[in-house]
C-alpha cells in the first residue's frame, strides 16, 4: 500500500471507496455519484493497493483565515473526506493518510484541521485518537411521514412534503425523541505542534 496524490482518474475509485466506507455509518445517505471539486487548493490523496483505490483524504484549505473553517484562528484546512474501504479498515491506512496530510499541511502554513462528523462512536473514537478536540455540536434531524404532522408544512399551494432534512442548534432536542433520525453532529479540532 501506497499513499500518494489523487488523480483524475482515480475518480470512479474514489467514489467506490467512499461509498463503502460510508455505508455503515449515520451518514450512509450521504452517496456521491462523482468527487467534488473545491473552491480553495485542497489536499487530496488516496491510499493504492494492487491498483485499488482502499483510502483517501479531501482537506479543503485557507489561503484568507474564515473562508473554509468555521471556527478557530489562523490558517486552517476542512477535512471534507477520509474513507478507508471496509475490507482494509483498521489496519492504521487512515491514520498514515492523516498523518501525510498533516505534513503537506505544516509545509503550506496551516495551524489546524476542523472536522465534522456525525454520532457514530467509532469514527469518533478514531477522531479523538488523532488528537482532534470536540469544540461543538448541533443535531441533524431528518422528517418523514408522520414525523413532519402539525411540525412541518410547506406554505406552496399543491406542494406535499414528504421528507425533510433540517439542523436544529437549540437545547430542547426532547421536542424530537419521536423521530427516528437524529444525529449529534460534531465538530473537531486539531491544531499542530
Amino acid at each position: 500500500m501506497f499513499i500518494r496524490d489523487y488523480n483524475d482518474s482515480d475518480e470512479i475509485g474514489w467514489v467506490r471507496c467512499r461509498t463503502l466506507s460510508f455505508l455503515n455509518t449515520a451518514y450512509f445517505d450521504n452517496v456521491l455519484n462523482k468527487k467534488e471539486n473545491y473552491e480553495n487548493p485542497a489536499i487530496e490523496l488516496v491510499a493504492e493497493l494492487n491498483g485499488q483505490i482502499i483510502g483517501l483524504i479531501d482537506i479543503e484549505y485557507e489561503k484568507e483565515e474564515k473562508t473554509v473553517c468555521s471556527r478557530g484562528h489562523g490558517l486552517g484546512g476542512m477535512v471534507w473526506h477520509v474513507a478507508v474501504h471496509p475490507d482494509y479498515q483498521r489496519q492504521g491506512i487512515g491514520e498514515q493518510l492523516l498523518q501525510e496530510a498533516e505534513k503537506r499541511a505544516i509545509n503550506i502554513g496551516l495551524n489546524r484541521f476542523e472536522a465534522w462528523t456525525r454520532d457514530d462512536r467509532w469514527v469518533r473514537n478514531w477522531y479523538e485518537k488523532m488528537q482532534f478536540k470536540k469544540v461543538y455540536s448541533y443535531y441533524h434531524i431528518y422528517f418523514e411521514g408522520n414525523e413532519m404532522k402539525n411540525r412541518i408544512q410547506s406554505t406552496i399551494p399543491n406542494l406535499h412534503l414528504q421528507n425533510t432534512f433540517a439542523h436544529y442548534v437549540g437545547e430542547d432536542i426532547e421536542q424530537f425523541s419521536d423521530n427516528q433520525r437524529i444525529h449529534e453532529c460534531v465538530c473537531y479540532e486539531k491544531y499542530f505542534k
